[in-house]
């Protein structure tokens, strides 16, 4: 098998439907004489953010010494990225053996695995045979039925956050959400929660108490933020002071201090990690699309806030680095996501908004979301492509010396730095 075609039996998998349960995880890694078994685990649950902390997270453990997996998702470039080690992806090699191996095993179930089922099987099987210390884990979607909550005792169960998404799914009130995201908890693990909506809390706490698991929230009025530009953010937490972060946006010095919470516990229950392995850590960290820099000449910033939450912390990042200064939009959503919020709160930041249809089937096309912002007395145009709308938001972007911001789904980021590559290169 070799990576063309990896890629392709990954992808045949029925992925266009939803299917919660953890049976077909456990067949399939039953199968596979259950390597997650052998493995350490930080278990990532939350509606935005985790990404980011997991990111945070792992950059800190690999600086402490530890041999360090993240499983994150989706994936923003290559399909690789999934799944890395210390900082770097799974190899085209790597990924060929194992899917190979895997391949029968999947086959041979009369319930066959989901595309996520497949991919966790696949990356569990990567950590185990390349002997990771920890494996910082991000739940897929929701958290009891997530197939990643196949795992048994992990090391800390995180909650970043949680607000309205995939609602079909997890249900139609935060509360119902929560429910789901509380799933991860086990028994006598200890349980971070990152979140701010009190009646999650208090659904988080409840089911802690069932699992006699301890609950950490972080103390946000220990946080400072001392300095903040597009070079990065400083700030204090609690003992933790003059902190740096590179990573951008106003919500990061939130999900650092998330992370420093991981730190303070994990020190507490054995772990050795060291003040220079946390800064140097937390400095070092990369996350793409999250209020990402592509170009600094011109200027031009990705962010994959594709929910309303998402957006909300996009639009504060905007107004925290541009002040009253309009920017250009590029825009793209899906179709089931609050597209009317969205452009709501977006409007208030922009200039002029170039609207496009994404790469995905669920996706809103660009000309209802382009009638939609120009409802709200908002310039916006619609564009047949990604390339189209990003080249033609810089053009005008550098006629009046603006910034260009690219937001929506995490599905453009490849076409967007695809297309400000041969921006650059004409």
């Amino acid at each position: 098998m070799n990576y063309e075609e990896a890629i392709q039996y990954i992808h045949s998998v029925n992925w266009t439907f939803c299917k919660p349960g953890l049976e077909r995880i456990s067949e399939l890694c039953e199968g596979l004489n259950n390597p997650q078994n052998t493995l350490k685990f930080i278990h990532v649950a939350g509606t935005n953010g985790k990404g980011s902390f997991c990111s945070m997270l792992s950059s800190v453990l690999k600086e402490a010494g530890y041999r360090v997996g993240t499983f994150t998702s989706p994936y923003v470039k290559f399909f690789n990225e999934r799944m890395a080690i210390n900082g770097e992806p799974i190899s085209n090699s790597e990924l060929c053996d194992i899917c190979e191996y895997v391949k029968p095993i999947a086959d041979s179930m009369t319930d066959k695995p989901t595309e996520f089922e497949l991919i966790t099987a696949i990356a569990f099987e990567y950590f185990a045979r390349n002997k990771c210390d920890i494996v910082v884990l991000e739940c897929g979607l929701g958290g009891r039925l997530d197939s990643t909550n196949i795992i048994k005792t992990p090391i800390l169960s995180v909650i970043t956050g949680i607000a309205l998404d995939h609602t079909s799914i997890l249900g139609d009130t935060v509360e119902k959400i929560a429910q789901e995201k509380a799933g991860i908890i086990k028994d006598g693990v200890p349980c971070l929660w990152c979140g701010e909506h009190k009646g999650a809390q208090e659904i988080i706490r409840t089911v802690a108490r069932k699992h006699s698991a301890p609950v950490f929230i972080p103390d946000r009025s220990t946080l400072s933020v001392k300095n903040a530009d597009l070079s990065g953010t400083a700030f204090d937490f609690g003992e933790h002071k003059g902190i740096k972060i590179s990573l951008l946006g106003t919500y990061q010095p939130i999900n650092a201090s998330n992370a420093l919470c991981a730190v303070d516990i994990m020190r507490k229950n054995g772990y050795d990690i060291s003040e220079k392995a946390v800064r140097d850590g937390l400095l070092r960290a990369v996350w793409h699309a999250r209020f990402e820099i592509i170009s600094r000449e011109p200027l031009i910033i990705a962010d994959g806030g594709h929910n309303p939450e998402g957006v909300d912390a996009a639009v504060d990042s905007v107004l925290k680095y541009f002040g009253e200064e309009r920017v250009n939009i590029v825009c793209g959503v899906m179709a089931d996501k609050d597209y009317a919020y969205i452009a709501r709160r977006i409007s208030g930041v922009a200039h002029k908004v170039f609207c496009l249809t994404p790469e995905n089937p669920r996706a809103l096309p660009a000309e209802e979301l382009a009638r939609v912002f120009n409802s709200l007395g908002c310039n916006a145009s619609a564009h047949g492509s990604v390339g189209d709308a990003v080249i033609s938001a810089i053009n005008s972007a550098k006629q009046e010396n603006r910034a260009t911001v690219c937001l929506g789904s995490l599905y453009m980021y490849k076409e967007i730095t695809e297309a400000v590559e041969r921006y650059k290169c004409n």
